[in-house]
């Protein structure tokens, strides 16, 4: 009877533990791109927002996408996470790719979800799960193995080790690299928040195209390194720290360059 409870538990975890490994960002990552983007929208915006979300923040709506997998009747809601690419493209090969685009994926739903929120006759119902999708995705394209491998699941099948533990690559970017840091996602976001104006201008003036040319760029990196060969640790951190925080400051940065345009 005892070995069966047991049985019954490790289950459980499993059941738990296998949804989280396709999460980009984790829990922490989608939390700091949302309190940056707060930081950055316009009173109209934020104005607006707050119609939808309620007393819900733009951070705490950000893992709303991921949780919802627990359901499902938002099943069909899984491929809007990600665009897997399998070779490193060009950024003229990268728009020509995605000017024909036609699969249920990061790139169409973001253009999609866009489009609905400018509509001024949208059912509330609509505008909430809209604009918690589009917050979602968003800050998703920005996570390297978001713009990954097909054959290997945006690196899940990846496996590596992270201080002799046993993970994979999609998890190292989603969440090992940023709990590493040891701060709060108000902390973490308040320590990488600085930017000029020009700066945030030139990344929000930058088409999705671009966004998911610079990430696919960075995930053929992230696969070609030698450091995958031998345990990650403290070097690995110290080669990506800087990678990964901009990555995140971006994401902000254009998510509420997407929200300012959306409610203006």
């Amino acid at each position: 009877m005892k070995a069966r409870f047991f049985k019954i538990i490790a289950l459980g975890l499993a059941l738990f533990y296998v949804p989280l490994q396709s999460m980009a960002w984790g829990t922490q990552g989608h939390r700091i791109c949302g309190q940056i983007a707060s930081s950055y929208l316009t009173p109209q915006a934020r104005k607006a927002i707050k119609e939808i979300l309620g007393n819900e923040s733009i951070a705490m709506a950000s893992n709303w996408a991921d949780f919802i997998k627990s359901d499902d009747n938002y099943r069909y809601l899984s491929s809007w996470h990600y665009i897997d690419f399998d070779k490193s493209y060009s950024l003229a090969e990268m728009q020509a790719f995605l000017a024909h685009d036609d699969k249920v994926d990061a790139y169409t739903k973001m253009n999609f979800l866009i489009s609905e929120l400018k509509k001024k006759d949208l059912s509330k119902e609509n505008k909430l799960l809209y604009l918690r999708m589009l917050i979602h995705i968003v800050e998703d394209v920005h996570q390297p193995m978001h713009t990954a491998h097909t054959e290997d699941k945006g690196g899940n099948d990846v496996k590596v080790k992270w201080f002799n533990n046993d993970t994979n690559l999609h998890s190292i970017w989603d969440s090992q690299l940023i709990d590493f840091q040891q701060l709060s996602y108000t902390e973490y976001a308040t320590a990488i928040n600085h930017t000029s104006a020009a700066q945030r201008a030139e990344w929000q003036k930058a088409p999705v195209s671009q966004w998911l040319y610079e990430s696919n760029q960075l995930a053929e990196k992230i696969y070609a390194d030698p450091l995958l060969k031998a345990p990650l640790g403290y070097k690995y951190n110290f080669a990506y720290l800087e990678t990964l925080n901009n990555q995140l400051l971006k994401g902000g940065v254009r998510l509420a360059g997407v929200l300012n345009d959306i409610f203006r």
